[in-house]
């Protein structure tokens, strides 16, 4: 499956928790730029890469930048980091992993909780808390705070590989979405567009899809589209119902989330498209969970006619993740014909 692995590494690697993706954001306008007629950064630090369409209307397609990741609330006389999350992890993922702290310079540390050796039966028995948790830099308190301050982020240390014809890496969630998006815009250079595109890498999703309400404001779409993975439980022990999708059945056209009931013409039309163009796709039903595209659909007077494309990934909001490369070209080859076919639908009711 040929997609750019040295591109996707790149992205997927590189660190930006909430709030704090000032190095994503720069390596978005890097890529962006020489691909759309205009490129944007808004104060809260959403990067808008405008293509002119041949009509007025406006399409905004978002993609968050951010990845789950730390803040540092402590350093105790011993060098220990304490820290609170930035958006939702699962805390039993935790146990010996290393983290990147974001401080004067960039200081690997791990994940140490208590041994098991000296829990109590009781406690062995307890599902781990985030609050169980702190970063050991093997450093004193001196030396740690010559580098380390209150307040520095804190990500995920996994490198990106291929396994089979999955990649493995942190952040897929939602570093997948940046790709394809970068990716769509690059299909798009030399292709005429009938609306203007203004493809949006949002910030501080994880924390509450604060960029993308702040640029559907500014924007007013009349249509949107949300990118974003989504849960794929295709694994041993799971009941049917409960998988929401599968590696390798195809990019997920969404129906809804928790945050979004998707709009019954924008996904029969992203059917549409998918069958025309022997795109493989699933339908996505995410009871728990909310993307950028309740933003997009929402924070708009009148509201946008809006729909998303979700990635089927395991081991979601872990310490690592993994999607299908099938998956992921799918999800470019869906995008790319929806835009490029949009003014060709019956959007009335």
């Amino acid at each position: 499956m040929s997609i750019n692995i040295d591109l996707l590494r790149e992205i997927t690697e590189v660190a930006g928790a909430p709030g704090h993706e000032q190095r994503i954001r720069e390596m978005v306008l890097r890529e962006v730029t020489p691909l759309v007629d205009e490129v944007k950064v808004d104060n809260m630090g959403n990067v808008y890469a405008i293509k002119k369409g041949a009509d007025q209307k406006r399409v905004m397609v978002g993609a968050h930048m951010d990845e789950i990741g730390f803040i540092v609330t402590h350093i105790d006389d011993n060098g220990f980091v304490r820290f609170h999350t930035l958006g939702g992890f699962d805390p039993k993922t935790l146990t010996a992993q290393r983290v990147i702290i974001h401080g004067t310079e960039d200081v690997i540390g791990v994940m140490g909780s208590k041994p098991i050796h000296v829990m109590s039966p009781e406690e062995r028995t307890k599902m781990p808390k985030t609050t169980d948790y702190f970063i050991d830099l093997g450093m004193d308190k001196e030396a740690v705070e010559k580098i380390v301050s209150i307040g520095n982020p804190i990500t995920r240390e996994r490198g990106l590989i291929e396994m089979g014809n999955c990649v493995n890496c942190k952040s897929l969630d939602n570093r997948l979405a940046v790709f394809i998006l970068i990716e769509t815009l690059r299909t798009l250079k030399d292709k005429k567009v009938p609306f203007d595109i203004y493809g949006v890498f949002t910030v501080q999703e994880e924390v509450g899809i604060r960029g993308a309400n702040v640029a559907a404001l500014e924007i007013k779409p009349d249509f949107g589209f949300g990118l974003d993975t989504t849960i794929a439980f295709d694994v041993p022990g799971a009941r049917p119902e409960e998988m929401i999708t599968k590696l390798g059945e195809g990019t997920a056209i969404k129906i809804m989330d928790s945050g979004t009931i998707c709009d019954y013409r924008m996904i029969k039309y992203m059917e549409n498209v998918a069958q025309k163009h022997n795109i493989k796709n699933q339908k996505e039903i995410l009871t728990a969970g909310g993307t950028d595209t309740s933003g997009i659909q929402r924070m708009n007077p009148g509201g946008a006619i809006a729909g998303a494309i979700s990635i089927p990934t395991r081991h979601i909001h872990q310490s690592i993740e993994m999607a299908h490369k099938e998956d992921i070209k799918g999800s470019i080859d869906l995008l790319t014909n929806c835009l490029v076919e949009l003014d060709q639908h019956d959007w009335s009711f």
